[in-house]
């Protein structure tokens, strides 16, 4: 063997995208991005239902109180507490980390439709990414007798 040195170049095609505040490197043909949950996104909608059970609870009158208790800006706690109004589906979605590319937590309080229907299309939502109703099952027809 020489004493020479040796170099190995190996070439992988990727990309970089910001996810969930994070950089995530993504290489061609794996979508490792989707299908993956936004831990960010993720706590501040269980943040927002939080905050908002201690509201209703009458652990906190106002939300000026609330984010004196927690120390936050009453503004920014305003801003989460709107994460409760999106639809089940959305907050099933962000949960299974299956929301759209494209749904980011600052994005989301920068404002948006209070009405369920409304908001499908503005976070460009395919059928087919929202997650699937489970039907009740149906209870057996009463037979004649």
């Amino acid at each position: 063997m020489s004493e020479a040195a040796q170099t190995l170049t190996v070439v992988i095609p990727l990309k970089v995208k910001l996810w969930g505040g994070r950089k995530t490197m993504i290489t061609n043909g794996v979508m490792a991005v989707e299908g993956r949950q936004d831990i960010t996104l993720i706590k501040a909608v269980a943040r927002a239902f939080r905050w908002r059970g201690m509201l209703e609870s009458g652990e906190f009158a106002t939300i000026n109180e609330l984010a004196a208790a927690e120390k936050i800006n009453p503004s920014y706690v305003s801003r989460v507490l709107r994460l409760t109004l999106l639809a089940p589906k959305m907050v099933e979605a962000i949960l299974d980390g299956k929301q759209p590319e494209g749904v980011t937590l600052p994005g989301l309080l920068e404002g948006m439709p209070v009405g369920w229907r409304e908001q499908k299309p503005v976070f460009n939502v395919a059928a087919q990414a929202w997650p699937k109703r489970r039907s009740a099952p149906s209870s057996p027809s009463p037979s004649p007798t």
